[in-house]
């Protein structure tokens, strides 16, 4: 052996060794229990982050142990195409060339996020494998493989068949100058100067930047924690207005802020994010009075036609002329969403959307959970997956983007007139009705250049995987990336047919971060069930979120993003593995543990250092092997390292059954370096029988070597690489029985 342990060059070596004799292929063997992963796929386009390589240090921990006990393991990798997370990174390299995502039809657009992606995928592959990862790569899969899309579409289907998927209005950013929405993360949020206006509400008054949004109030609101008003709650009010009195109910929600204005706040669930949820909370009428061309409608009276500034004006002055405008605060300052295109303010919109009826889906969900089937761990992560499915509402599940599965509906432009269009023609975007726009349009330009469609909520659609014949325009709204990802541990066993998924599913385990619990895990579940009659997987195991080294959340703007790239080139994968398992506790969030990576390289070296001092005290001896069982000729300090070793595997392994993996490491570590390294070894020096003791030593020195291997893969690897071995013990330790 080499005289220090070296991860930069020993790593390698032992990725090839694996690769070379198959050692993650998964077998379906009858004889044996299967013990499936599914990997949480990373971003395709993406790199991996700390938190990633934490989800993979764990996994292939509960991989290794379970192939070392007998099991016939299989570990499945994919990754994700991460809908708009990826299509912004695409828009920022657009930028820089001065273009958007606008100068193109959006078959164009996607071929270009499609190549953008495939330019990329493979470096997180790369990554992944660097980290020790036990994958099963012949069985890769991508979230927009035929096959992903064939299952959503058919399962899609199917819920329309089962009258679970319905069409209804819900709250966008769509801004009217683009006549396009925006997801969350492309608007840009600014800081300005907007007149905060006081007016009159009946017994109130309230203060609001729009006032003009007045005729799609459906309630006024106060902090239920809020005295002044609490006489008022539950109660109507009558309040004059420009185009005569109305009644509105006063409502006590916390999204209030007291401090705001009077505390008292109008509620327009049709312009108003924060409004339009406390309306679902509260069952509140969703009156939209402005329309997508960015101008008031027909329930605005004579604002009928105004554009958004023209009717403010308009209203205020009017409000001044009815003795119903009580000041005007010039200076007030607050945030304001704008488009990232052109900086024009964003209306929060009602616009129709495709919904699931998640009524008949989430019973079962939670009663799985309930009766113990599906188990969460820790346990006290439960009651957050409980509340989320009882509280659950139906599930809109399309966005308007370009990047990800588009929802196959067709639309007839013959039977669907008001279809609101837009496409592109040469270097111009052209939006309207499709029966206007045919009129000097050929049907051909349009479905060429489409960008976008938004169909009104009772327009007529058709389900259908292939284009339909005739001039129908599709939907293009994509599904929302947690319905399709829902079926993750479906598509990566090649649901319904395919002997993996006869013998593999339901899957073991399922280990991701608590912060998807609700949007991934219970999607799945529900999936599971509904499609197959079992959950698809039987325990649920989250980790906590990795901090920055200060605790903070990382931020490339604060300049505290760990990169664990940095730190497996300089301490090694086995350090920074073991480092974040160790410094993890059970679920919780935690700083990362820089210190812990430094003392496990630290910890490697003394490995090295110990199986050094073995084969150096071995030469020009006879040593046999010891078998773990005789008791003939041991001393007192054989019996009690050998006492500990059965102890500590033992409590190894009720660590790992109940996911403790930083409870598993440490105790793992401590025999290692306390009981065989720091007291048995010193021991073995002064042994008068040599030979003897060596062969107690090299048994429990293998032993730990084993129940380090599955979080410490490399430097064990290496070290048995080393061993001469008796007969019937494995080539590579991977491969070998763990520990009785």
């Amino acid at each position: 052996m080499d005289k220090r342990y070296d991860h930069k060059i020993e790593e390698p070596k032992i990725l090839d060794l694996w690769k070379k004799n198959d050692c993650f292929k998964g077998i379906i063997d009858k004889k044996k229990k299967p013990f499936t992963i599914v990997l949480p796929p990373p971003n395709a386009s993406g790199k991996l982050h700390v938190g990633n390589d934490l989800m993979l240090a764990i996994e292939d921990v509960l991989i290794r142990w379970k192939k070392m006990q007998g099991y016939s393991t299989l570990w499945l990798p994919g990754t994700d195409h991460a809908g708009f997370e990826t299509q912004i990174v695409f828009e920022r390299e657009l930028r820089e060339e001065g273009k958007s995502r606008f100068d193109y039809d959006r078959d164009t657009l996607y071929q270009k996020i499609w190549d953008f992606v495939e330019k990329n995928k493979g470096d997180i592959d790369e990554q992944m494998t660097r980290m020790g990862a036990g994958l099963d790569w012949s069985r890769y899969t991508y979230t927009l493989d035929d096959h992903v899309v064939d299952t959503v579409y058919t399962t899609f289907q199917k819920m329309v068949d089962d009258n679970l998927i319905y069409r209804d209005n819900y709250i966008v950013n769509y801004c009217p100058k683009c006549g396009t929405t925006f997801a969350d993360l492309e608007l840009k949020h600014i800081t300005r100067k907007d007149p905060l206006y006081y007016m009159k509400y009946g017994p109130f008054t309230l203060a609001t930047v729009r006032p003009e949004t007045k005729f799609g109030d459906t309630a006024v609101a106060v902090n239920p924690k809020d005295k002044r008003y609490k006489e008022y709650i539950g109660k109507e009010i009558e309040v004059e207005g420009l185009l005569g009195s109305f009644k509105l109910k006063v409502i006590a929600d916390h999204f209030v802020d007291p401090e705001f204005g009077t505390g008292v706040v109008k509620v327009t669930p049709a312009h108003d994010k924060n409004d339009y949820e406390a309306g679902l909370r509260h069952n509140l009428e969703v009156k939209p009075v402005i329309g997508l061309d960015g101008k008031l409608n027909d329930k605005c009276g004579p604002y009928e036609g105004m554009k958004v500034m023209e009717a403010r004006e308009k209203v205020v002055d009017d409000l001044k002329a009815k003795g119903l405008l009580v000041k005007i605060d010039e200076e007030y300052e607050h945030v304001v969403s704008v488009c990232y295109k052109g900086g024009h303010d964003v209306e929060p919109t009602v616009l129709p959307n495709w919904f699931v009826s998640v009524g008949k889906l989430k019973k079962p969900a939670l009663e799985i959970v309930k009766k113990g089937k599906v188990r969460i761990f820790p346990k006290w992560r439960e009651v957050t997956y409980t509340r989320w499915i009882e509280e659950m509402r139906d599930w809109p599940i399309s966005r308007q983007i370009v990047w990800g599965i588009r929802i196959p509906a067709w639309y007839s432009v013959k039977d669907n007139p008001k279809l609101l269009v837009t496409f592109i023609k040469g270097s111009e975007r052209i939006t309207g009705k499709i029966s206007e726009l045919l009129m000097n349009h050929s049907f051909g330009e349009i479905e060429k250049g489409l960008q976008n469609l938004i169909a009104p909520k009772d327009a007529k659609y058709i389900i259908s995987k292939e284009k339909l014949e005739g001039e129908f325009l599709p939907e293009t709204d994509t599904f929302d990336t947690w319905f399709s990802s829902g079926h993750w541990p479906l598509v990566t066993l090649h649901y319904p047919d395919s002997e993996d998924f006869k013998y593999f599913y339901p899957t073991s385990v399922m280990e991701t971060g608590w912060e998807i619990l609700r949007f991934w895990v219970s999607r799945m579940i529900m999936f599971g069930i509904y499609l197959t009659g079992n959950p698809p997987f039987n325990d649920v195991y989250l980790h906590g979120l990795v901090r920055a080294i200060d605790g903070k959340k990382m931020s490339k703007s604060l300049g505290n993003v760990v990169n664990p790239e940095e730190y497996i080139e300089e301490y090694g994968v086995d350090a920074l593995r073991m480092g974040l398992i160790s410094g993890t506790a059970n679920g919780k969030d935690f700083a990362f543990p820089k210190d812990k990576v430094v003392s496990y390289r630290n910890f490697a070296n003394k490995l090295w250092n110990m199986a050094r001092f073995m084969l150096l005290m071995m030469e020009d001896k006879e040593i046999s092997f010891y078998d773990g069982k005789s008791s003939k000729g041991l001393q007192k300090e054989d019996k009690e390292i050998l006492k500990k070793l059965k102890e500590t595997i033992k409590s190894v392994n009720d660590s790992l059954e109940k996911y403790r993996f930083s409870e598993a490491a440490e105790l793992a570590y401590h025999f290692m370096w306390d009981d065989l390294a720091s007291s048995y070894i010193e021991h073995v020096k002064d042994r008068q029988d040599k030979e003897f003791a060596l062969s107690i030593f090299r048994y429990v020195f293998v032993e730990g070597l084993k129940i380090l291997h599955p979080f410490m893969p490399f430097v064990t690897e290496a070290i048995w690489q080393n061993l001469p071995k008796n007969d019937g013990e494995s080539e590579i330790l991977l491969n070998s029985i763990w520990p009785e």
